[in-house]
């Protein structure tokens, strides 16, 4: 008995525990203690003895193994390295275990709340749109209705944007509608090269008559803020000073021409007030101060900004009927009293209006008509015969112009009693000078003699 105490007393523990491994081993060794002491061993005795020493050492075997394995995990939890190979079935079984580690679940319901045989997931649930895998081996590509396709426009070089931008510019001269340009630079790449847009449309307008120029202001402050800003704009103008000496050349005006699309710019608010400022006392050719200058000058007068509409002059077709009546007949006036016939000839070609050209030639007839001697009348005869050979008039102008007085010659004979006889002669001056045709010509309306009391309806005198 005091064997078996001490041995509880003083066998090894486990974590304050005795084990049972531990208790069957002391058991065995008590046995063969109690054999050895007797000495006289049977076979079968000393067959349960073989036995019980390998039972014993596969103990002592698998005790040990334990221990290892829970020192390696302890220090491989510790250094934070995996204690398994990866790529070893007991790693794979691992990742693929959907066991929770931490020995809790998270929380949450199974299916959402809803439940039942073939139902996932509570009712009126919208379920996402699940994403095709392009890794996937049986993804078609062009079985997607949904793919869209963006088309790139490639950024213009500068031979590219010349080519380009030359005939936006004459074609806009052509028909003035702003929007279709707008439309067309959207559609264009020009990438860094915006500003390039408005400096090659204002040299295009330098060179070209006075309502291209408006068209140009025009255009610029309808773009400015939708295609292009007003860094784009100043970088522009600031091309445009640095080029002035070689615009000269073409251009000799070209300073003041800029002058006036700066300040028409700021009127417009396509570029900003300080853009003057940023170049005083920082500019050294003469022809770009002038240029400035002349901005400034425009910008400084007062309510000059409420008036720089109208910088370039109003073009032909924008101007009232009444003011291009007003300036032909101020255009005949001083061509009766100088006779120069380069100067009208100018002079008509600065109103811009060939559709208007019949109301040149109803007032030079008109003016015929209510003129005193045969000077007006050989001038007149003289001066459509220059335009008519020049084609500043075309024949259909000349046409309309002549049947409006044909139409109205009754109420112009009751101011001038003798005009159907002046007409007659001015329309066969004109027909000699080949001015109007044999129709045109033959259409003069004549009035008869009138016929006395005395004479009867058959034109006899009665006895």
């Amino acid at each position: 008995m005091a064997t078996e105490i001490e041995a509880w007393t003083t066998g090894p523990q486990n974590d304050g525990v005795f084990s049972f491994e531990q208790k069957q081993d002391e058991d065995d060794s008590e046995d063969l203690n109690e054999l050895e002491v007797n000495g006289n061993w049977t076979p079968q005795e000393k067959a349960l003895h073989e036995a019980r020493l390998k039972a014993k050492a596969k103990r002592r075997l698998r005790k040990s193994s334990s221990r290892d394995s829970t020192r390696e995990s302890l220090s491989d939890s510790v250094s934070g390295e995996p204690s398994t190979d990866p790529h070893s079935p007991k790693a794979k079984a691992a990742v693929n275990d959907r066991k929770s580690r931490t020995g809790k679940g998270r929380g949450l319901p199974k299916k959402g709340g809803a439940g039942g045989k073939g139902v996932w997931g509570a009712a009126g649930m919208v379920y996402e749109v699940e994403e095709l895998d392009a890794d996937d081996p049986n993804y078609d590509e062009s079985a997607q209705g949904d793919t869209v396709y963006a088309t790139v426009v490639p950024e213009l070089d500068e031979r590219e944007l010349e080519k380009t931008i030359h005939p936006i510019v004459q074609e806009y001269f052509e028909h003035g509608d702003t929007k279709e340009v707008q439309m067309l630079l959207k559609e264009l790449n020009l990438g860094h090269h915006k500003f390039e847009f408005s400096s090659r449309a204002v040299s295009l307008s330098l060179e070209g008559k006075a309502s291209h120029r408006e068209l140009t202001s025009r255009l610029l402050s309808d773009l400015s803020g939708k295609v292009l800003s007003e860094s784009d704009m100043s970088r522009a103008f600031d091309k445009m000073l640095k080029e002035l000496p070689d615009l000269i050349l073409d251009t000799p005006e070209a300073p003041q021409m800029l002058g006036q699309f700066i300040a028409r710019a700021i009127a417009d608010h396509a570029i900003p007030m300080s853009f003057l400022d940023c170049y005083k006392g920082k500019v050294d050719c003469d022809h770009a101060r002038a240029a400035l200058d002349r901005a400034s000058v425009l910008l400084s007068m007062k309510r000059e900004i409420m008036r720089l509409d109208n910088v370039w002059g109003v073009g032909g077709g924008q101007r009232p009927v009444k003011h291009l009546i007003k300036e032909m007949n101020l255009l005949l006036k001083e061509y009766l009293v100088s006779g120069e016939l380069s100067e009208a000839e100018h002079c008509l070609r600065d109103l811009e209006v060939p559709h208007f050209h019949h109301e040149l030639v109803y007032e030079a007839v008109v003016m015929v008509l209510e003129s005193t001697g045969d000077t007006a009348l050989q001038m007149m005869v003289k001066l459509l015969k220059v335009f008519w050979q020049t084609g500043l008039i075309t024949l259909d102008q000349m046409n309309r112009g002549f049947q409006r007085v044909y139409d109205e010659l009754p109420e112009i004979s009751l101011d001038v009693p003798h005009a159907h006889s002046i007409m007659e002669t001015f329309v066969d001056l004109c027909f000699q000078e080949q001015v109007i045709t044999k129709q045109l010509r033959d259409s003069c309306p004549t009035r008869g003699r009138k016929r006395f009391v005395s004479e009867g309806d058959g034109g006899l005198v009665k006895s």
